[in-house]
Formats: C-alpha cells, sequence, structure tokens
C-alpha cells in the first residue's frame, strides 16, 4: 500500500462502474446546498444567527496557507496510521470511512500538535463564545472525519448526541428528564462542533450533509431508504479550504460518496456549553497540557490526564 494518505481507496467498486460514473454526473449537475451562505470572520452576528437558524454555519478565511498546510499534514500522518490497520478499507463509520477520534486510543487527536494548533485560533473563539453568550465553554476532544476516494455510499442521517438511555447504549451521553417532558433537543446548544477544512469541500469529494434547522426536531431522522433525493443533495459545498463549518451536533447530517481521487478530511474541536458536561475520556498527557498556550489550557482543563497518569496513544479501528 502506499504511504500517501491520498493513493488509496477505490476497493468496493472502480471508478468506472456505470453506477460510479451515473452518480458522479448526477452530483456534478445537483450537489450543493442552492445559495449556501459563506460568511467571513468578522461577521459574528451573521454567523451566530445563521447557526441558530440552520444548526450551522460555514466561515471562510479562518486558517491562513500555513496552519491549512500544517493541519493537512497532520490529518495525512493520522490518517496513514489509521488505514494500516484495515487493508480492506472497511472503515468504522461505513466502508471507506473513519472517525478521528473513533480511531485513536484516546477517542482524540488532541496528543497531535495539528490539533493543539487550532485551540488558539482568535476567530474560532469568538465565534463559539458569541454562540455560548459566554467565553467560559470547554473542550470535550478534538477529532473529526475523513472519507477516502472511493466511498460511494451514503452514510445514514444521524445525530451526534441523544438522551441518556443507559450505560450500555449511552456511554457518553448525560441528560435525561425522569418526566420525559423535556429531551435534550428543547434546550439552547449545550454542544458545538468545529470542524476545519484542509481542503476545499466540492460536490464529488464527500461533502457533509446538513438538513437545516433539524436541531430541535423531534420526529425521527429518516432512515436511507426513507431519505428524499433533497436531503441527499443538501450538501455544505462548495466550501473553500480553510475555513470552517460550526455545527449544531443536534441538527441531522451525514457522509456523502467521495469520487474524487483525493481524501477528504474534517478534523474538528468539540466544544460543550458552560452549563452542560457528559462522560469524558483524558486526551491529552499533563505533559504535554503544561506546553499548550495559557487559552488552551483552560479549554481542555477537563480533557487532560492526571499527572501521575501515562496516557496511551495510537491508532486502532475501534476505540474504547
Amino acid at each position: 500500500m502506499s504511504d500517501s494518505a491520498h493513493d488509496i481507496g477505490w476497493a468496493t467498486k472502480p471508478k468506472d462502474d456505470p453506477s460510479v460514473l451515473a452518480l458522479r454526473e448526477h452530483l456534478i449537475a445537483n450537489n450543493g446546498i442552492k445559495g449556501l451562505d459563506v460568511v467571513s470572520p468578522s461577521d459574528i452576528e451573521q454567523a451566530v444567527t445563521l447557526f441558530r437558524r440552520d444548526g450551522f454555519v460555514v466561515v471562510a478565511d479562518v486558517l491562513n496557507n500555513e496552519q491549512t498546510e500544517f493541519l493537512a499534514h497532520g490529518c495525512d500522518q493520522a490518517i496513514a496510521e489509521i488505514i494500516a490497520l484495515d487493508n480492506d478499507y472497511g472503515g468504522n463509520r461505513g466502508t471507506h470511512r473513519y472517525s478521528f477520534g473513533g480511531s485513536s486510543l484516546t477517542r482524540s487527536q488532541l496528543h497531535r500538535p495539528e490539533w493543539q494548533m487550532l485551540l488558539d485560533i482568535p476567530v474560532v473563539h469568538r465565534l463559539v463564545a458569541a454562540i455560548f453568550g459566554s467565553e467560559d465553554y470547554s473542550l470535550r476532544a478534538a477529532s473529526g472525519d475523513f472519507c477516502l476516494p472511493g466511498a460511494v455510499y451514503y452514510q445514514p442521517l444521524h445525530s451526534d448526541i441523544r438522551d441518556f438511555v443507559d450505560a450500555k447504549q449511552t456511554p457518553f451521553s448525560a441528560f435525561i428528564d425522569p418526566t420525559n417532558a423535556m429531551s435534550i433537543r428543547d434546550l439552547p446548544c449545550p454542544y458545538v462542533c468545529v470542524n476545519f477544512l484542509p481542503q476545499e469541500l466540492t460536490p464529488l469529494n464527500g461533502p457533509t450533509r446538513q438538513i437545516p434547522g433539524t436541531q430541535n426536531a423531534r420526529q425521527a431522522i429518516p432512515s436511507l431508504k426513507e431519505e428524499p433525493e433533497w436531503m441527499r443533495l443538501s450538501t455544505v459545498c462548495p466550501a473553500p479550504a480553510g475555513g470552517i463549518l460550526l455545527r449544531d451536533v443536534r441538527a441531522w447530517h451525514g457522509g456523502t460518496p467521495n469520487l474524487s481521487d483525493a481524501t477528504r478530511s474534517i478534523p474538528n474541536l468539540e466544544f460543550y456549553a458552560p452549563w452542560f458536561r457528559e462522560p469524558m475520556v483524558p486526551g491529552i498527557s499533563y505533559k504535554d497540557y503544561k506546553k499548550l498556550s495559557g487559552h488552551a489550557q483552560k479549554l481542555a482543563r477537563f480533557c487532560v490526564a492526571d499527572s501521575n497518569e501515562e496516557l496511551i496513544t495510537g491508532a486502532t479501528l475501534h476505540a474504547p
């Protein structure tokens, strides 16, 4: 196997399979949210308005060229380690599809300097603080996902957070109303995911599909069989490299086919509102934590291992 994170994939169907060619033409012609708003870093108020309306927003020009390249290199390194464990590209989020956190022994990539860099991006701090109405929010994890070329299938729509059921079914959930009068969907946004874009999102490279306004929806999320075509085409593209996609993780979203010739990565930082916590696991050693800036230390204060605890890092296909 090549060491390149981009010279991989296409294990399920060949590029010239008739069904792949037909889907490719369909996506070129139709894929992407029509009139997608992409705001500038100075438009904090507009970004928050769109986030609260749609459950997501795209902000351009958050990372400079050097930061974007540094992040892309870090993603490629992590991908190479993960793919080395999975010769048939079976993935852990569906074939050819992987979670960066779900592929780490710590359920996070916070031990990597590329993800640590993201803690000190001023625009991100201003945006997240504006969404929560407070600067006292905290880091949950540093994760994200990637999909390889040849990811020809759609990932089912889903939400990244749910009400607590039991310790086995929902080990990382916390919210429960014993009276069943309220759901976590009735609350203000408890948990923001900031996906960073080390490459452009295009109609062909697996852009995330987001269903606008579903962050408070109580109805059942449709299955792939039930999902209407407009939802399959409701993807966040085009979106520029160096930008970010901020998501209310309750909003319905899912992965889409990557019919390009390159891996699509969307590393992230995940933040809890000041008033919200769920069970967490350490993502950074105490030694590395002390090397972070003061601002980054404040954000990661609940993600650090004890000073006498050895943090074992490495790739896995199924995080503990």
